[in-house]
């Protein structure tokens, strides 16, 4: 562990941070953290580093676990479980120390939160139902999360609150049942479309032969999933399944990393290596370049956007010279959004153009997807500036992509002066691509 220090990014590193301020700002993290990290040392600041996040406008939903609290528990009682983890039968007397251990955990996480002067309350949000019988055995107190009142969680973030979920969670009828913290909180990551889904836990990352994987494609983790020669812990088992759903579910990022590691949450979150696993979605499958037999479509989008004056209208006959220099985002073989890159003639820059989503697909992330594959397309083509001009979509690209004002003359002369008989006054923006980590955390 001591090697996880060494590599922890220093929290007062604030311009290592500030730079992905407009990445993430007013997004939703969910954060699970186990009951054994609750109890750590390092939990205070694992809640100062989550103070900060709040401080980039950044909202969290906080989520514990108990494990190591009922255990705890049932040793001071002499009482043998009939499950820790929340996923096989709970019976009654395991179901009352569960409560007991929910109630002393959520009150450590309460007084944490306050002295780091943060707003929180426990909420009710989630309804659960019995897992019931599975294989044959009754899973009695066992529940899963039946639903999430997203509206309730929304309100409580838009007042600046943190809601805290417990793992004891009631029933249409009010009965308490005992959910799983790692399913709990991947419910709560898809109900409210969160950008990360984060656990906490008492282990370095998802290990595959010893090594710890930090950068893990969905496809990869399932794979993983599915070899039975991979030996797991059961306990990151459970964290890799909630993760693969997440993903399934447009979760963009799932993290498995060390809550006893100084500085883990900003760490991961906001240096390029980071700390433990990070799982992502396969996003840039869906966005390939354009063939010419997408020239019909990619006219259909342009011709949509120019009539709000959004893009600039083109001709067919113009979408078919040049459609190589368009990017398509498709689903179930549909062609839903487009841009273009287009080299400047000094080799250094080139101009992001045409971005755009058709309206029904607003609001899901792609229009941000196609604008981070534009930029990683562009760096790898050799571009050291990516540049966008736009009349209606400056707070798009500054505050979801990261550009920022640029004056028309950064552009190469020959574009300065198409840009000026225009007439169209665009605001001239400007990404700097060494600022472009190779993966985004």
């Amino acid at each position: 562990m001591s090697s996880q220090r060494e590599r922890a990014m220093k929290p007062t590193d604030l311009r290592g941070i500030l730079r992905y301020v407009p990445m993430f700002r007013d997004h939703v993290f969910v954060i699970a953290v186990d009951g054994s990290i609750v109890a750590h040392e390092n939990f205070a600041n694992i809640v100062t580093d989550i103070a900060v996040l709040r401080s980039l406008s950044i909202k969290v939903v906080l989520v514990h676990g108990i494990g190591q609290q009922l255990v705890g528990l049932a040793g001071e009682h002499n009482i043998a479980l009939s499950d820790v983890q929340g996923e096989g039968p709970t019976d009654a007397a395991t179901m009352s120390l569960a409560r007991e251990a929910s109630a002393l955990v959520s009150q450590s996480v309460l007084e944490h939160l306050s002295q780091a002067g943060l707003r929180c309350a426990i909420t009710n949000a989630v309804r659960s139902t019995k897992l019931g019988r599975l294989k044959g055995v009754d899973h009695l107190y066992t529940g899963k999360v039946e639903k999430v009142d997203a509206a309730i969680l929304k309100s409580m973030l838009a007042q600046d609150l943190l809601p805290l979920v417990t793992p004891i969670v009631c029933d249409r009828e009010g009965q308490s049942l005992r959910v799983n913290s790692d399913h709990l909180a991947m419910e709560l990551a898809v109900a409210l479309g969160a950008s990360k889904l984060i656990y906490l836990t008492p282990f370095s990352g998802l290990q595959v032969d010893g090594v710890v994987q930090l950068n893990l494609p969905e496809d990869e983790l399932k794979r993983l999933l599915a070899d039975k020669n991979a030996k797991l812990d059961p306990r990151i088992r459970s964290k890799a399944v909630q993760a693969a759903k997440a993903l399934d579910e447009e979760v963009p990022r799932a993290h498995i990393l060390d809550g006893r590691v100084f500085g883990c949450l900003l760490t991961e979150i906001f240096d390029k290596v980071g700390l433990g696993t990070m799982v992502h979605a396969n996003d840039y499958d869906r966005i390939r370049q354009a063939k010419k037999k997408d020239a019909q479509a990619l006219y259909n989008l342009a011709k949509h956007g120019a009539k709000t004056d959004a893009l600039v209208a083109r001709t067919r006959q113009q979408i078919e010279q040049g459609y190589a220099d368009f990017y398509v985002y498709e689903i179930d073989d549909s062609i839903i959004g487009c841009a273009a890159l287009r080299p400047y003639a000094d080799g250094k820059s080139m101009e992001l153009g045409a971005v755009y989503v058709q309206p029904f697909y607003h609001g899901r992330g792609v229009g941000r997807k196609l604008v981070e594959f534009a930029k990683r397309r562009a760096k790898q083509l050799g571009a050291r500036k990516l540049f966008a001009l736009t009349t209606q979509t400056q707070g798009f690209f500054q505050s979801a992509c990261g550009f920022v004002p640029a004056a028309a003359t950064e552009l190469p002369a020959e574009r300065r002066k198409a840009l000026q008989a225009s007439g169209r006054n665009s605001q001239v923006l400007a990404f700097a691509l060494r600022r472009l980590s190779d993966s985004v955390r």
